[in-house]
């Protein structure tokens, strides 16, 4: 009788099993299979912050969730946006920082707040 790698165990196994979330899973990795790496990367950890915040996210509007080195030059920072609600990222949304760090908001959320304050002003 031949023998099989560790590997092929592991993955004779994996076809074995059934898990519910499967064709979830592998719908959200074809949609992130277009996207580079880095951006899939920050797409998942903000989805995970939106589950793990949960009702917090009204509480925690404007702040800074989380700051992280991408080289040594470029920080990432994950922050809840004051207008819209949403867990983003500064390289992706971008971001108008609050010198108090309480209402800070995503770029499309400043140039929406920008527009209707020249609408104001013209009128």
């Amino acid at each position: 009788m031949a023998r099989t790698s560790k590997g092929e165990k592991a993955k004779s196994r994996k076809s074995k099993t059934f898990t519910i979330f499967e064709d979830d899973e592998r719908e959200e990795q074809d949609a992130e299979e277009e996207l580079p790496k880095d951006e899939a990367g920050r797409r998942k950890i903000k989805r995970q912050y939106e589950d793990l915040l949960g009702i917090r996210i009204e509480k925690l509007k404007g702040r800074v969730l989380n700051r992280e080195r991408i080289n040594k030059t470029n920080e990432g920072i994950y922050f809840v946006c004051a207008e819209c609600k949403r867990v983003c990222h500064n390289l992706d949304e971008g971001l108008v920082e609050d010198p108090d760090n309480v209402r800070n908001v995503c770029g499309q959320c400043r140039k929406e707040r920008d527009k209707g304050k020249k609408k104001q002003a013209a009128a």
